[in-house]
């Protein structure tokens, strides 16, 4: 029977220590903040740490997932994708006036969020399959495959989760060699088409979510009332905070959603600029981590699909926390790693067991 070392070799060997205690201090210091900001709750706090247990038991399993297993996965996996995501739209639970989820008898799903791995997969797949014979073709195709979950996901409606897909896809795109010149003609093409997009595209209540951003105060107490109690939150913090459970603005309940969207909020209240210097030290030092590794991914799958991944990672950073200080419309995007939600932290760690199982299996097999 092999030794104890052996096993302990097959179950760690292919975790990034660097990266995973950069991941574990972050989800400590998730800890102290959910205790406050959940009014100093114990069970929601164990109710965090299971999330996390799960997530990093994932994280685990899938770091042990041979690359060209994943690869052998993509296809089925993205169009496993796009069934779900079709049953959505023609069988969906609605909820909030939207169709987004899909009841499968013992329990219901998000298939978008499923689509946040299964498209950059898919799409860094393809680029890999066509490495050898790349031409403008491809990229084309490539766009085809990420507009199709993209259509459905803004059809359910669900506008943020459609352009953090999109912004997934086009992180492929872009790694993958599209040139620049596409790339301006791109957002010049969609610079020009927002005008038609906001008269006759978007729903009166995603329209409403930008002219709050304009100007929260013009309805304090309805649409803008979020916004303007997280600016207070963050701008209250001062240099060094207010104090672990001291803050006002989540103590005394005037901040909203405060475990899960606005936790930020919280966090600067209590921590002040000082803290969050030290949060951002943390997220940069896991996305350089992560950077690193997919830069010396031995194929072009793994570079792509891992450098989408942590670019996404910074994107949902960017996002929540320019969202949370009014300089990007509420779209409702969590914290990674921080703001409570047990699919929301075991898409995350997943990502990262990729990651992970590109930069330490060695030998990738073509397809």
């Amino acid at each position: 029977m092999p030794p104890i070392s052996y096993w302990l070799r097959r179950l760690f060997g292919h975790i990034d220590v660097p990266l995973l205690a950069l991941l574990i201090l972050l989800l400590l210091l998730s800890l102290v903040v959910m205790f406050s900001a959940s009014g100093e709750n114990p069970a929601k706090v164990v109710s965090h740490m299971v999330n996390m247990s799960v997530a990093l038991g994932a994280m685990l399993i899938i770091s042990l997932v041979p690359p060209q297993r994943l690869m052998q996965f993509a296809l089925p996996i993205y169009v496993l994708g796009l069934v779900l995501l079709l049953g959505v739209a023609l069988v969906g639970d609605i909820v909030n006036g939207s169709r987004r989820w899909l009841n499968l008898g013992i329990t219901r799903i998000q298939p978008s969020e499923f689509m946040r791995l299964a498209v950059p997969m898919m799409l860094a797949w393809y680029l890999h399959f066509r490495q050898e014979t790349l031409q403008r073709r491809d990229f084309v195709i490539a766009a085809v495959l990420l507009a199709l979950p993209v259509g459905f996901i803004l059809k359910q409606p669900d506008l943020g989760t459609a352009l953090l897909i999109s912004a997934s896809g086009a992180y492929v795109l872009f790694l993958g060699g599209l040139s620049w010149r596409v790339i301006l003609g791109a957002a010049a093409a969609f610079l020009a088409f927002l005008p038609i997009a906001w008269n006759y595209l978007l729903h009166d209540y995603q329209r409403g979510r930008v002219l709050m951003l304009l100007d929260p105060t013009q309805d304090p107490l309805g649409a803008g009332y979020h916004i303007i109690q997280s600016t207070i939150a963050i701008g209250s913090g001062g240099v060094l905070g207010k104090g672990w459970s001291s803050g006002t603005q989540a103590q005394l309940d005037f901040l909203p959603e405060r475990t899960t969207d606005f936790i930020f909020s919280v966090y600067s209240e209590e921590f002040g600029l000082l803290g969050n210097v030290v949060l951002l030290a943390l997220y940069t030092a896991i996305i350089w981590r992560g950077l690193h590794l997919a830069a010396n991914a031995p194929n072009l799958f793994g570079r792509l699909l891992s450098g989408a991944i942590v670019l996404m990672f910074f994107t949902y950073v960017f996002v929540n926390m320019g969202m949370v200080s009014g300089l990007l419309p509420v779209v409702g995007v969590p914290l990674p790693l921080v703001s409570y939600g047990g699919t929301s932290m075991v898409t995350v760690l997943v990502g990262f067991g990729i990651v992970m199982s590109v930069a330490t299996h060695k030998k990738l097999v073509k397809t």
